[in-house]
C-alpha cells in the first residue's frame, strides 16, 4: 500500500494505528490535532490534498466526552461531524482511500441481539447523533469510504474503564459498577491491527463493525480486571443504571455483529478477555 495518514493520532485508537503500522513496517504519517485540526477546511485541503491517490486516511479524530457532549453540542458536531465530511470530500478529489471510525452509540441501545448493518439507527444522546451525522456526510462524499463502528475502546491506561478499575481497587475497598449496561470490551491495539489489515485489504464495505469477541456487562469487565491483577472480584458490587445517572444516557445493549467483518475476509478480533489480559500486562 501507499502512505497511510492517521488524523487523531495522539488518541488512545489512532496512537494505536500508528505504533501498529510501525509494527509491520508500513509507510505512515501521524497527525495530531495541534498538527491537524480536521474542522478546518484548508487545513484539511493542505493535509490530504498532499497524499499521493491510492494513499489511506483512517479517522481517529472524535469527540468522545459523551457526557460533556450534551452541554457542548456544536464542538461535539464540528469534530463528530463537519470534520468527518471534510476529510471525506478532501480524499474524494485527491483520491485517497478513507477508513472513519464510528460507534455504537448511534442505534438506540435498547436491542436483544447483536447489531448488524441493517439495523436502524436511532441515537439517543449528542454523542450518538453528532457521530451519524459523520457517517452520513462521509457517504454523501465519500461512497466509497469505509465506516468501521467499534464499541467499549479501552487500553489500560490513562483514563478509560479498564485504567479507572484498576486504579479504584487501590484505592477503595470496593467499587459499585453497573450490571444492566452489556457489550463487547474492545482493546485498542486489537481494534488498530483490524483497521491497518482494513487499509492494506481492498475490501467493498462501505460500514463494517469491529470488536473483540463476546458480550460482557460493564460490572462483568470490572470484576475481570480485578481478577486479572490479582485482587479480590467480590469486592465489585452490582448496581443499576438508575443507581448511576449520568448526564447522557448510556445504551443498555452495545453489542454488534461481526458478519460484515468476517464476509469481507477480515481477522475476527480475538475475544475480549484475551485482550484484557494484554492490556493488564502492558499497564
Amino acid at each position: 500500500m501507499n502512505t497511510m495518514l492517521v488524523t487523531g493520532a495522539a488518541g488512545q485508537l489512532g496512537s494505536a494505528v500508528v505504533a501498529r503500522a510501525g509494527e509491520l513496517a508500513l509507510p505512515v504519517v501521524a497527525a495530531v490535532s495541534s498538527d491537524l485540526d480536521i474542522t478546518d477546511e484548508r487545513a484539511v485541503e493542505r493535509a490530504v490534498g498532499a497524499r499521493e491517490p491510492g494513499d489511506v486516511l483512517v479517522n481517529c479524530a472524535a469527540y468522545t466526552a459523551v457526557d460533556a457532549a450534551e452541554t457542548d453540542a456544536g464542538r461535539a458536531h464540528a469534530v463528530n461531524a463537519l470534520g468527518p465530511g471534510l476529510l471525506a470530500r478532501a480524499c474524494a478529489r485527491a483520491g485517497v482511500r478513507l477508513i472513519h471510525v464510528s460507534t455504537d452509540y448511534v442505534f438506540a441501545g435498547d436491542a436483544h441481539e447483536p447489531y448488524d448493518l441493517d439495523a436502524p439507527t436511532a441515537p439517543r444522546t449528542v454523542y450518538g447523533r453528532t457521530k451519524l451525522d459523520g457517517e452520513i456526510a462521509v457517504h454523501r462524499a465519500l461512497p466509497s469510504a469505509h465506516v468501521v463502528r467499534t464499541a467499549w475502546v479501552h487500553s489500560g491506561t490513562g483514563t478509560d474503564f479498564v485504567a479507572t478499575m484498576r486504579r479504584l481497587e487501590g484505592t477503595r475497598e470496593s467499587v459499585d459498577v453497573v450490571t444492566d449496561q452489556v457489550g463487547s470490551p474492545t482493546y485498542a491495539p486489537d481494534l488498530a491491527a483490524g483497521l491497518v489489515e482494513l487499509a492494506t485489504t481492498p475490501v467493498d464495505a462501505p460500514i463494517l463493525h469491529a470488536t473483540n469477541a463476546g458480550v460482557a456487562s460493564w460490572f462483568d469487565l470490572a470484576r475481570a480486571v480485578f481478577e486479572g491483577i490479582g485482587a479480590d472480584p467480590e469486592r465489585v458490587h452490582p448496581c443499576t443504571s438508575e443507581q448511576f445517572v449520568r448526564p447522557a444516557p448510556r445504551p443498555a445493549y452495545s453489542v454488534l455483529s461481526p458478519r460484515a467483518w468476517e464476509a469481507a475476509g477480515l481477522t475476527p478480533l480475538r475475544p475480549w478477555r484475551e485482550a484484557l489480559a494484554d492490556a493488564l500486562a502492558a499497564g
